[in-house]
């Protein structure tokens, strides 16, 4: 059995270990991968996985080997080096660990599975080699994308199965959502998740939804906009908390593991994802959507941002109030100005048909270009 090692550094919380745990599984599960998976932050771990033990050094979960990376390099020698090493976004795996890669023969393959962009450079690192400055070792850039180009998006192979039986079962999505205090008369409201950085203009949001004409179930995971949600229940915003104000009703979930996150997607009119596993998700989930990219330096995810929604290109309404809800102004706009959130909610919420008919047409689209799990080992086997 072919053996992988998948190193996890969390930086953007729930984004980076998302996507690790997630790959690893499906490594596991659909292609009988042996999957070692390091991970520095277990109690981040926990919370998308409520099986984690996060005083453990090591324990097996779904069939996945965990380990606690705890920062000491360590010893290692040949004999405990995988097939295929990755490391996730450059997180410089341990220097033990390599030293041991250069003594193996043959040398396993070397990957960096790099961040999420739709930006076209992309096209041309996908793949690249990086020569070790010392060691006989040479490191690949795996890039997923958006284009048959790069290497595609995570998806497991029953998901569009599973999507769909849920979607044609309103039995089982009244089901699902009536765990979290939902009831039936609250199905007929717009439904949208809320998941989100700190500094997203919540509370405006939430202003333009309670005084709007149609009624709005805004469902937000436990510690998501703390301060907004907090402020607009007038109490702590702890899982099952609840509150109507106007047209608007927020109900605050409890922080749900992986598959029960899909679900709620599906089961959603409309999404709010922030990073990068929750977008992916989103785009698979065929919903329409909001994307809150991770903030970097010098605005460069405004950059980022444009770039997916001019290959996505939805609507008009949706580019607008994304670029907004991102700090960023349209092209043309006055960047001083403020947003005028109720106007922006009523264009976009005018073009969900249009947005969602597009999110449709654009599943089908990038899953043209397969699975990253499978074009990855794809690529990993022609380097041997």
């Amino acid at each position: 059995m072919a053996t992988l090692a998948l190193f996890c550094k969390v930086v953007d919380n729930y984004g980076d270990i998302g996507i690790c745990w997630r790959l690893a599984r499906q490594l596991q599960s659909e292609h009988g991968i042996a999957v070692t998976l390091w991970v520095d932050d277990m109690r981040t771990f926990q919370r998308i996985c409520p099986e984690v033990d996060p005083g453990a050094a090591r324990q097996r979960i779904a069939g996945v080997a965990v380990r606690h990376w705890d920062g000491q390099d360590g010893e290692f020698a040949p004999a405990d080096i995988a097939d295929i090493v990755i490391e996730f976004f450059g997180c410089d795996i341990p220097p033990g660990y390599i030293a041991a890669m250069a003594q193996c023969e043959p040398r396993p393959v070397w990957l960096n599975l790099e961040g999420l962009t739709a930006e076209e450079w992309v096209e041309g690192c996908h793949t690249l080699p990086s020569s070790h400055p010392r060691l006989p070792l040479t490191k690949h850039f795996f890039f997923p994308g958006f284009t048959a180009k790069t290497g595609g998006l995570l998806r497991e192979s029953a998901l569009e199965a599973q999507r769909l039986a849920f979607a044609s079962d309103p039995a089982a999505q009244a089901a699902f959502l009536a765990r979290f205090g939902v009831a039936q008369a609250d199905m007929a409201a717009l439904k949208v998740s809320l998941f989100c950085y700190p500094h997203a203009p919540v509370a405006e949001l939430f202003s333009a939804w309670a005084q709007g004409g149609e009624p709005v179930l805004c469902l937000v995971p436990e510690g998501v906009a703390a301060d907004a949600v907090q402020a607009f229940l007038g109490a702590e915003a702890r899982a099952g908390a609840a509150r109507s104000s106007g047209a608007l009703t927020v109900r605050v979930l409890p922080f749900v593991p992986q598959q029960d996150y899909d679900q709620l997607l599906w089961a959603c009119d409309l999404n709010f994802v922030r990073g990068e596993d929750s977008v992916v998700r989103a785009q698979w989930a065929g919903q329409p959507f909001v994307w809150h990219i991770y903030p970097q330096d010098e605005n460069l995810h405004h950059k980022k941002l444009g770039a997916f929604l001019a290959r996505y290109a939805a609507d008009g309404a949706l580019d607008a109030f994304s670029l907004r809800w991102n700090g960023a102004a349209p092209p043309g706009a006055d960047g001083d100005v403020a947003p005028d959130w109720p106007a922006l909610w009523s264009a976009l919420h005018a073009a969900l048909p249009a947005t969602a008919a597009r999110a449709a047409v654009w599943r089908e689209q990038i899953a043209a270009h397969g699975d990253l799990a499978t074009n990855l080992l794809r690529f990993a086997a022609s380097l041997k």
